[in-house]
This record gives C-alpha cells, sequence and structure tokens, in this order.
C-alpha cells in the first residue's frame, strides 16, 4: 500500500468511529465535570453483548453506556439515550455513581415546541438518589407537568427501564 492509500484507508476508519455526537459530548463532559467535581476524566464506552442487551428493557448499543474514571478509579456511569415526546424524540443523561446510584439526568437536546419543561433542573431532581431497587410511577412519585404529558410519561418510562437493566446487569456481574 502506498501512503494515499494508507491515507484513505485511516480517513475512512476514523469516520467509521463509534461515540456520541459532538454536540452531544460537550454537553456530557460538561455534566460530568460538574457532577464528579474534577477536569480530567476517563470516559470509556462500556460495551453490553448484543445477547444480554436484547434481554434488557433499556436500550444498550456501542455509543450509551459509559464508565467514568479518575485516576485509574472507577467513579460511575452515564447512560445516554433517546426518549420518544409527542412527534419527535429527546436525547437525556443520566449520571451513576459507582454503586449506581442516579446522581444527576438531564435533557440534552428536546425537539418538541412543548413540553419542554421536563429539562427544568427541579422536575429532574425527583429521579436523583433513585437505585435499581426502586420503581417510579406518573402523578405518584412522579409529578405530572400540565402540558408535557407525553414527554413525563416516555421519561419515567426510560427511567424504569433503565433502572431495570442496572439491576440485571448488577445481577449478572457486568457493572
Amino acid at each position: 500500500m502506498n501512503f494515499k492509500q494508507i491515507f484513505l484507508l485511516l480517513v475512512s476508519l476514523s469516520m467509521l468511529s463509534f461515540g456520541l455526537p459532538k454536540n452531544i459530548q460537550k454537553k456530557v463532559d460538561k455534566e460530568i465535570k460538574e457532577v464528579f467535581d474534577l477536569e480530567t476524566f476517563e470516559f470509556k464506552a462500556k460495551v453490553i453483548s448484543k445477547d444480554v442487551a436484547s434481554t434488557l428493557p433499556a436500550s444498550f448499543g456501542e455509543d450509551n453506556l459509559f464508565s467514568i474514571k479518575s485516576k485509574g478509579k472507577l467513579l460511575g456511569y452515564a447512560y445516554v439515550a433517546k426518549a420518544p415526546s409527542k412527534t419527535d424524540e429527546f436525547d437525556y443523561l443520566v449520571l451513576l455513581d459507582k454503586d449506581l446510584i442516579v446522581l444527576k439526568t438531564k435533557v440534552l437536546i428536546y425537539r418538541e415546541d412543548y413540553g419542554g419543561e421536563i429539562g427544568s433542573k427541579r422536575w429532574l431532581k425527583q429521579f436523583v438518589g433513585k437505585t435499581q431497587n426502586d420503581e417510579l410511577r406518573y402523578n405518584d412519585n412522579i409529578m405530572a407537568i400540565s402540558g408535557a404529558t407525553i414527554s413525563v410519561r416516555s421519561m419515567t418510562n426510560a427511567m424504569n427501564n433503565l433502572l431495570a437493566s442496572l439491576k440485571i446487569l448488577h445481577k449478572k456481574q457486568l457493572l
């Protein structure tokens, strides 16, 4: 292979690399720095095998569960996914400590004209402290928001699915 062929191959491979889109990665990095109070950290994909992932309520691909380490020590995990809204979907982040306790949730990108109130810090705070043993119920232990019913139910379901999946992964000693 000559230099030009090698260069084209490397460029092609780099375009196929997995990971979060740049705009989302930037927001995720900001939240990790704030929540874990650090400037530098290792952010590495935690790949769940397709066989195991297919049995889980939440979706786990190659680019949505990440370990967060600093100086070789595991601090926690980041889970990035999409949930449906009325006519589109929104991107959200869940930061967990190493014991799989929710430290923070954040709506990263909301694409609807209505229902964006689910992105408020006040509403999202109700997920903080939740664990794999918690069950979230709309209009019971999760507050309703007028005008955002579909998004609230969707985020509640997404969090329930994630927590149930974490329980399974923990039992299988994968986390």
